[in-house]
């Protein structure tokens, strides 16, 4: 390309300062290129954090976290409250600096990644927006090219034909020039996703997507993220409580509680973690259907413990369990 151009500068005599300036960002567009293909082949992941460290005041939240994403593949990344999966997330997307350690999502650091704005797709566990703010579907869904547009550019035809794919994909067609307002939650959540993907991006991450949707709306989740990633090429971070979902959606699941504690597959998870995970949670709920719907594959092992022990306010009982 840089000898094609050459040909040309000296074909049409553009000037000097064109020339320089022109040469420069083909020398850095194709070096970056080339930097990206050398981490692909050298180190075959998506993302690669090193020995991860932080703390907030002096209070450690991540210790020594390593973790690789192989490209086209789904995480699930689970963990009690505080154990460090949001702030692992807001690393990713540059808004934290690690304390030590490193992190490459395709090479680059998180923050050349988010600029470079066709890396990244991101979807908050409570989207912010005004709801009755005068807005159709399809403008909200097109508000995700907005890295593609500047000063003098506008939307290319491209851009304005992938967010029609998008909405049909999605399921929206009907709905693409409805007020946002409108929408239920499954489908405004569906919109969100499409909003995400508009910029094409390689990594899709989502946090606690299935929050407050029931049983039928999980399920329909789960079937669209499963869609969209092999039909978009897509390597998908899932952060959730929802064992359900996670051991359904994920390929690989990792155990986040301050350290590393697991990164696998889902069906080999020891029962014993399971329950040091969700230990707060179960006992908020007790034990019989509560329990066997967070734990979804995994409730089998409720079997495994005595009766007498299975009670809410028994505050013995992980103890016991866990010493065994």
């Amino acid at each position: 390309a840089i000898h094609r151009f050459v040909r040309f500068d000296a074909e049409e005599r553009l000037p000097g300062t064109t020339s320089i300036f022109l040469s420069l960002f083909l020398i850095r567009r194709y070096t970056k290129l080339i930097g990206e293909r050398r981490f692909f082949l050298g180190n075959g992941c998506m993302i690669d954090i090193v020995s991860v460290d932080f703390a907030y005041d002096r209070t450690p939240v991540l210790c020594g976290v390593d973790l690789r994403i192989e490209p086209q593949t789904t995480l699930g990344l689970i963990g009690p409250n505080g154990g460090g999966k949001t702030t692992l997330v807001k690393i990713l997307l540059g808004l934290l600096k690690p304390d030590r350690g490193h992190v490459r999502i395709a090479g680059l650091s998180p923050q050349q990644a988010v600029r470079r704005g066709d890396l990244i797709g991101y979807l908050p566990q409570n989207p912010q927006f005004e709801s009755r703010f005068p807005i159709s579907v399809r403008q909200m869904i097109r508000l995700g090219l907005v890295g593609r547009t500047g000063l003098f550019r506008t939307y290319s035809k491209q851009d304005l034909d992938f967010v029609e794919t998008l909405i049909d994909r999605v399921a929206l067609q009907e709905w693409s020039d409805f007020p946002i307002f409108q929408l239920s939650g499954g489908l405004l959540q569906r919109a969100l996703i499409a909003r995400a993907l508009a910029n094409r991006p390689k990594i899709l991450i989502l946090d606690e997507p299935t929050t407050g949707i029931d049983m039928r709306g999980q399920r329909g989740f789960v079937d669209l993220i499963t869609r969209l990633k092999s039909e978009l090429g897509l390597t998908v971070i899932f952060v959730s409580h929802d064992l359900r979902a996670v051991t359904a959606l994920s390929d690989r699941v990792a155990c986040l509680d301050v350290h590393l504690h697991y990164h696998d597959t889902p069906h080999h998870m020891p029962p014993e973690l399971v329950y040091s995970m969700f230990a707060c949670d179960l006992q908020a709920i007790g034990g019989g259907a509560g329990a066997a719907y967070l734990l979804g594959p995994f409730s089998d092992v409720i079997d495994l413990i005595p009766v007498r022990n299975r009670h809410p306010r028994c505050s013995t009982y992980w103890s016991r369990y866990l010493d065994r």
